[in-house]
């Protein structure tokens, strides 16, 4: 699959509070004490093997509120705490096969402010709106606005922003058991952002208390990503 066109907006946590909301065999991974969450949306495209994308329903904005743990096994990896995406189909079909908590949701994402045709120079901008359809709470909503701003040089990724983006596992509950499944992508190509509006209900309605801290923000124009099967732990 695809990851294009993604903005990283990150709060740190208690982890305590993070601790309530995962399941057996799992604990918050921690930055200098606290527990990092973020709310990251962007543009999916998901291809068949030997890249192929999937007709109709390959294409489709998607929105997820994470965080990060260290599974059993002492391996870190990614908690999807909601993942709202803009087709029925891919919804229904990583709730069924993966145990994702995929929610259905009218979507967009508008660009403006581009001077190249990729739209990835500093100055650029991304507006994300999504609205919950399936299932509830219907409603849940979020509109995020941000700048992109310069390019971050590899060798100058600070260690808190390679904890919050290298991750190279995903974990869940599929029929009550945890569940692993391993990622594989190139680092991000990352860049600063800032945010210049954020009105947001999908933290809280994944059942965390949205931080008043000044959020962390980047961009990436995306990178390309494999996701392997789920494998029980």
């Amino acid at each position: 699959m695809w990851w294009d066109d993604l903005t990283f907006v990150h709060w740190p946590h208690d982890p305590d509070e993070i601790a309530r909301l995962l399941p057996d065999g799992l604990a918050p991974h921690t930055f200098d004490g606290a527990c990092w969450v973020g709310l990251i949306p962007f543009d999916m495209t998901v291809g068949l093997p030997g890249g192929m994308v999937i007709p109709w329903q390959g294409r489709f904005a998607e929105t997820n509120v994470r965080t990060y743990v260290i599974g059993p096994n002492g391996e870190p990896g990614v908690w999807f705490c909601s993942l709202e995406a803009s087709k029925l189909v891919p919804t229904a079909t990583a709730r069924a096969t993966y145990g994702l908590p995929y929610f259905w949701a009218d979507m967009s994402i508008a660009r403006s402010g581009a001077s190249t045709p990729d739209g990835h120079e500093p100055g650029a901008r991304r507006t994300y709106t999504s609205r919950r359809r399936w299932p509830g709470p219907v409603g849940a909503s979020t509109t995020i606005s941000a700048t992109i701003g310069e390019p971050i040089p590899p060798a100058e990724v600070t260690p808190l922003e390679h904890h919050l983006t290298a991750r190279w596992r995903l974990f869940s509950v599929w029929r009550g058991r945890l569940v692993e499944a391993r990622i594989e992508h190139e680092p991000w190509p990352l860049h600063r952002a800032t945010l210049d509006h954020l009105d947001d209900d999908l933290v809280a309605a994944a059942g965390i208390t949205p931080s008043t801290a000044d959020p962390l923000v980047h961009y990436t124009p995306g990178t390309s990503i494999r996701i392997g099967r789920p494998e029980l732990l």
